[in-house]
């Protein structure tokens, strides 16, 4: 009988072992995939964050390519003999052939 009992003891000792190892096991499986989904949570936050960013500069970027359009047309009518009669124009300057006449305030 001592056999029996000593075999049964080392059987229950080995099951409670085999346990406890599927509980541990269990147990960090469990403590991996709260932190997986956490680091998921912010990554999430931080992907919607940056494509927030992303929209922004995209519209900023073309607002500058608006802009630089702009600038360049000007560059080119800055450039023309049209704006050079309007600015001289302006300043009260006439071809050596005209006559400039003034209305009296």
């Amino acid at each position: 009988m001592k056999k029996t009992q000593k075999r049964k003891k080392r059987v229950r000792r080995r099951v409670l072992q085999h346990r406890l190892s599927v509980i541990l096991i269990s147990g960090v499986i469990v403590i991996l995939a709260i932190m997986l989904s956490v680091s998921s949570v912010s990554l999430r936050a931080k992907w919607k964050k940056q494509e927030t960013q992303i929209t922004e500069l995209t519209k900023e970027l073309e607002e500058e390519k608006a802009l630089e359009e702009e600038i360049e047309e000007l560059e080119e009518h800055v450039g023309s003999d049209e704006y050079i009669e309007d600015v001289a124009r302006e300043t009260g300057l006439v071809y050596p052939n005209e006559i400039l006449f003034k209305s009296e305030p």
